[in-house]
């Protein structure tokens, strides 16, 4: 069975002048990673291909995720998941080699919440009707698929995790 996580970068600062690629995360955005990363950690969390947007904001999501993964995974940062649609991101997650078990992308919204609800078998209970409402900045949504990559498509997942630093603090 493979495994995909779609994470959604987190809190980064406001757009002033300049490129949007170059926005940092904010403080509140690296204690965000972090407590994902913890409890990531602690499921033994393991991908094996980390597909990244090269966005300032995604590198850095990325960079602070690392510590936390059960295992060093392959990373690949791609101009073209930045804002990604769901085409691109269906195009890039379809030439994934079969071998691959576990891959995380990731990006950006709207382009992930999308594909996660896309991926959506119907039911799926109280995480999937959140994940439905929306996909705040540092979620993490974990899918089980028994498609391969190639077949990847509507439906063709069930949500598993949906945690998001919200969950993960009291402040």
């Amino acid at each position: 069975m493979r495994r995909l996580w779609l994470l959604r970068h987190a809190k980064a600062a406001p757009i002033e002048a300049g490129d949007d690629r170059e926005r940092p995360l904010t403080g509140k955005g690296e204690r965000a990673v972090r407590d994902v990363g913890a409890w990531a950690a602690e499921r033994k969390l393991a991908p094996d291909l980390i597909l990244c947007s090269t966005s300032l904001r995604t590198r850095q999501t990325t960079a602070l995720l690392l510590p936390f993964l059960a295992e060093k995974p392959e990373v690949a940062y791609e101009a073209g998941l930045y804002l990604a649609d769901v085409p691109a991101l269906l195009e890039r997650l379809r030439q994934v080699p079969d071998e691959r078990q576990g891959v995380m992308v990731v990006g950006h919204n709207p382009g992930l919440h999308s594909l996660g609800v896309m991926l959506l078998r119907s039911g799926g209970g109280a995480s999937a009707r959140r994940l439905i409402v929306g996909m705040p900045t540092g979620t993490l949504a974990g899918f089980s698929l028994d498609v391969p990559w190639l077949g990847l498509g509507r439906g063709a997942g069930r949500l598993e995790t949906l945690v998001g630093p919200k969950d993960l603090r009291d402040d």
